[in-house]
């Protein structure tokens, strides 16, 4: 892995922003295109979408790894290795939730990638660092009235827990943002690919816990993710620059 991320293509320390800002703001319509096309709906009424996903998925990564700079290419590209660890492991192992297809898509990881990414860019805009701690007041009360009123009036004891622990997980990385920015863009793609039954969530889960469809407290899962991914990132950036 240092070996390949020590390669000039991982290395690159400009940006384009107005690019990334613009590809992060169309992260909205284009996930809901995405999942519109990779829906049943769609294999009923037009043809399998799945292989178009997958392209569209892979064209959209490559826009955001072409403008972006050297720290954010390395956290696209290992993203996508954790991410299909940990389909493997909530998936296929654990089974908290279910695509539509036996197995999981090509163009998941990649998409997990470029939720990341969404967060981690909208959080490094000037107005958000501006008026980061009006942002974080407004996240804490937005992000419990969510956990709060799912687990209660959707009996969702999933997210009353993992919401907790999310809160716990923020506060250990001192309320940063991005967690809060990443977590918007975990909530718009779970409600929409359940919406069109690209995946579904068991409505038990760890022998147990009643589950809504989707979970929010799910944004735990990629909080944890983005923190042990950030570690990587750092750790081989440090081991590069030793070279």
């Amino acid at each position: 892995m240092k070996y390949i991320l020590s390669q000039p293509i991982f290395n690159r320390h400009t940006q384009n922003f107005k690019a990334l800002i613009t590809l992060a703001w169309g992260f909205f319509p284009f996930i809901a295109l995405l999942l519109f096309i990779d829906s049943p709906y769609f294999v009923e009424h037009f043809f399998e979408g799945r292989y178009l996903a997958d392209v569209l998925t892979i064209l959209y990564f490559s826009s955001l790894f072409k403008y972006s700079d050297a720290h954010l290419r390395k956290l696209l590209f290992i993203m996508i290795f954790l991410s299909y660890l940990g389909e493997l492991i909530f998936c296929n192992g654990v089974g908290m939730y279910d695509y539509r297809t036996p197995y999981v898509p090509f163009y998941v990881p990649f998409g997990h990638s470029i939720v990341y990414a969404t967060g981690y860019i909208f959080a490094k805009n000037q107005w958000v660092i501006k008026h980061d701690n009006t942002l974080r007041s407004i996240f804490i009360v937005f992000y419990a009235l969510v956990f709060l009123s799912i687990g209660y009036f959707l009996n969702d004891d999933f997210s009353l827990l993992f919401g907790l622990l999310f809160f716990i997980l923020v506060r250990r990385k001192r309320w940063q943002n991005v967690y809060f920015f990443i977590g918007l863009a975990v909530f718009t793609t779970e409600l929409i690919g359940t919406y069109y039954n690209c995946w579904t969530w068991r409505p038990i889960t760890y022998g147990g816990l009643a589950t809504a469809n989707p979970p929010m407290g799910a944004v735990f899962f990629y909080g944890g993710g983005d923190v042990l991914l950030d570690k990587i990132v750092w750790y081989y950036e440090g081991k590069i620059q030793a070279i």
